[in-house]
């Protein structure tokens, strides 16, 4: 569903670019129509601009103090708004569209049996969104499960039952008894809530990236109820830290930027009980496939593995 929705959009824009080009050439012969096509072309991702540059501007207002050591320079700024537009527009208008294997189980060879991994994306994308990171899991010989959350504005407990049957489906197709869930976003509420419903048997670890674990202002503008549950003081995300025990938290590790522009207060993403690593100089969008982020998940699962390969051999 998200595809189509990401490819509806797609084409409106282009519609609407089209019709920009079209009303430029009426009015000026001369420009020709490659020039009114690239002056088309550029009021669309003017739009695309504006609407990532008022995301900025909304979660700064509703945001945590940076600390000093995390500030950014003006062009410290202007380069991660820059990665942040890049890869918001490379994922919704290429990479969530394109058909994709979302299950890969490696041969073996590798000289540590490494978990296999669940890959949970958030709000509003598709398992295209961990493209960056699933080419490097395949590098690495490592077997994973890109998983698409269905339908796209469903309570987030829904989004829990298909986590569930995808850890199946994963530790079915490669033989292990437990997989590392790495959960962008929305997905981060998914995998606690398949925790708390269905418990840790499958479950060696959760890395969240750029999760909303105490809501965003930001969703008070997204249709759906997993953007209401999402929301600041949601009775939905009350309950859910309420009915989760240390051991829960002790399974989880928070990665976060103190610049995030969808996550507002950017420390919500901070999750008491958990391992939390903050970051600094990179959005949300770009977050889950920036080289730091990518190189933590893959040392975690290394690190994952071994643990769980000597509490099988005692």
């Amino acid at each position: 569903m998200a595809r189509r929705i990401l490819l509806l959009i797609l084409l409106l824009e282009l519609g609407g670019g089209a019709a920009v080009a079209a009303a430029l050439l009426l009015a000026w012969p001369a420009l020709g129509w490659p020039g009114a096509a690239m002056l088309g072309l550029a009021c669309v991702v003017l739009v695309r601009l504006v609407i990532s540059g008022n995301n900025f501007r909304m979660a700064r207002r509703a945001g945590s103090p940076v600390p000093a050591h995390h500030a950014l320079s003006r062009s410290g700024f202007l380069r991660m708004f820059a990665a942040e537009f890049a890869s918001s527009m490379t994922l919704s208008s290429w990479t969530m569209l394109r058909p994709r294997t979302t299950l890969h189980v490696a041969g073996a060879g590798s000289a540590l049996p490494l978990l296999p991994v669940l890959l949970v994306h958030g709000y509003g994308c598709n398992g295209g969104y961990w493209s960056r990171l699933a080419a490097r899991l395949r590098r690495e010989g490592i077997s994973y499960l890109a998983l698409d959350l269905e339908p796209i504005g469903a309570g987030i407990d829904d989004y829990a039952v298909q986590i569930d049957a995808a850890l199946q489906q994963l530790c079915a197709a490669t033989g292990q008894r437990r997989a590392v869930l790495v959960c962008h976003s929305m997905g981060g509420l998914a995998a606690r809530a398949h925790l708390r419903a269905f418990g840790a048997a499958r479950v060696a670890r959760i890395i969240t990236v750029g999760t909303p674990h105490h809501g965003t202002a930001l969703a008070n503008f997204g249709p759906g109820l997993n953007a209401r549950q999402m929301q600041r003081g949601s009775p939905w995300l009350a309950e859910l830290a309420a009915g989760e025990p240390p051991a829960a938290r002790a399974l989880m590790v928070s990665l976060w930027s103190h610049h995030d522009n969808i996550v507002a207060p950017q420390d919500s993403a901070r999750l008491p009980g958990a391992a939390n690593v903050e970051v600094s100089g990179v959005g949300h969008v770009a977050l889950g496939s920036r080289p730091e982020t990518v190189r933590f998940v893959l040392d975690e699962i290394a690190r994952v593995s071994a643990d769980f390969v000597v509490a099988e051999t005692k």
